[in-house]
C-alpha cells in the first residue's frame, strides 16, 4: 500500500491536536512537526511539538523553498518543512495538522493528500474550549472566534469533516477515514 499524507485542519480550539496526536501513536503513522516562530507554551517542546525558529529563519527557510507550505497566523508563522515530509512518506503515512490555508496549499502540491476538517458541535463550545485552555486573554481568544467563519467556510474544499463533539468518536471517526483511503 502506497502511504499517504493526511491534513487534519479546523478552527484554533476544536482538539485538532490531541486528534493527531493520539491518531499517530501507531508506528505506521507520523505526525509532522511544524516550524513556528512564536514563543512556546508551557510544556512544549523545541523538536517535540514544533521547531521553534527566529522570524529571520523562518523567512530565509521560504526563500530557499523549503516548506510543503507556510502561513502569519496572529502575528506568527507556521510551516511545514518540505524535506521531512518527503522523507517520511518513503515509510510511514504522514499527518499534519495545520490551519486551514495550508491545507488547501498543501492540496495543490500533493493532490492526492486526504483533507479533513475537524468542526465544533458549536462556536460556544469552542469558546469555553479556548477559555478552559487558560493560555490565552479574552481579546485573542475573541480574535480566533472570528476566524472560524471564515475557516468553516473551507470544509467545501475538504475530503471529510468531523464534528469533535466526543474526543474517542472523532478519533474513531478519522482512523475509520484513513482506513479507507489507504484500502482504495
Amino acid at each position: 500500500m502506497k502511504n499517504l499524507l493526511f491534513v487534519i485542519s479546523g478552527p484554533s480550539g476544536v482538539g485538532k491536536g490531541t486528534i493527531a496526536k493520539i491518531i499517530t501513536e501507531s508506528d505506521t503513522v507520523k505526525l509532522s512537526i511544524s516550524c513556528t516562530t512564536r514563543l512556546p507554551r508551557n510544556g512544549e517542546e523545541d523538536g517535540l511539538h514544533y521547531f521553534f525558529i527566529t522570524k529571520d529563519e523562518f523567512l530565509s527557510r521560504i526563500d530557499k523553498g523549503e516548506f510543503l507550505e507556510y502561513s502569519e497566523h496572529f502575528g506568527n508563522y507556521y510551516g511545514t518543512p518540505l524535506s521531512f515530509v518527503k522523507e517520511t512518506l518513503k515509510t510511514k503515512d504522514v499527518v499534519l495538522e495545520i490551519d486551514v490555508n495550508g491545507a488547501l496549499e498543501v492540496k495543490k502540491a500533493y493532490p492526492e493528500a486526504v483533507l479533513i476538517m475537524v468542526v465544533p458541535p458549536t462556536i460556544e463550545e469552542l469558546k469555553n474550549r479556548l477559555i478552559g485552555r487558560g493560555t490565552e486573554s479574552i481579546e485573542k481568544i475573541e480574535e480566533r472566534i472570528k476566524r472560524v467563519e471564515y475557516e468553516l467556510e473551507k470544509k467545501k474544499y475538504y475530503d471529510y469533516t468531523v464534528i469533535n463533539d466526543n474526543l474517542q468518536d472523532a478519533v474513531k471517526e478519522i482512523k475509520g477515514v484513513m482506513l479507507k483511503e489507504k484500502t482504495r
